[in-house]
């Protein structure tokens, strides 16, 4: 039998509700205590910042790093993978052919805008030489836009060679993957 818009559907298998249940007192009831739990019974998720500060994801992605060669020549090759793969179009590479014998181009200019950088990764999943990398720090402050165009220089001279070893705890107290807590723990709280 088809229902028109006109007709009322008739429901026979509802039960009605008691003028207990309609108060919802008892939903009410679990909802003060589960807060006043929360309020007695855990410390606050606070830090005082920036004098205490919250342990990072050794894996988190911040600024990028341009790697350089044992003889301190930057490592990329100008493929213009990571340039393609970049979906907001942050990365500008001019290559150009290369002074070196060991391969055909390098970036003559290689440029990232930090400001349009959406830090996903990409550009390093696609680089087939491993010559840039998103390194764990967190901060990218800018005082004017010039400031947050990085150039080839800026990027091979943005960390120290051994970053890796120096922040090898992702600056904070949190070492080596997986970054996961579980449900209660609460270890990364100070």
């Amino acid at each position: 039998m088809a229902v028109t818009h006109d007709e009322a559907v008739e429901r026979t298998d509802e039960r009605k509700s008691s003028w207990v249940e309609r108060l919802y007192l008892r939903e009410i009831v679990a909802g003060l205590a589960n807060t006043f739990r929360h309020l007695v019974f855990e410390s606050p998720f606070t830090t005082q910042y920036p004098e205490e500060t919250i342990p990072y994801n050794p894996r988190a992605r911040g600024e990028h790093i341009l790697k350089v060669d044992e003889q301190g020549r930057e490592k990329c090759v100008a493929c213009l993978l990571c340039e393609a793969a970049c979906p907001s179009k942050c990365i500008r590479i001019v290559p150009g052919p290369a002074p070196w014998d060991d391969r055909e181009r390098y970036p003559v200019e290689f440029e990232i805008d930090m400001l349009r950088c959406i830090y996903c990764g990409f550009c390093e999943d696609a680089c087939p030489c491993d010559a840039i990398e998103l390194t764990p720090k967190p901060y990218t402050v800018f005082d004017r836009r010039e400031t947050a165009l990085y150039d080839k220089e800026k990027l091979k001279n943005n960390y120290p060679q051994d970053w890796r070893e120096r922040f090898s705890d992702g600056y904070g107290k949190q070492t080596g993957p997986p970054f996961r807590r579980e449900a209660g723990d609460r270890s990364l709280i100070r």
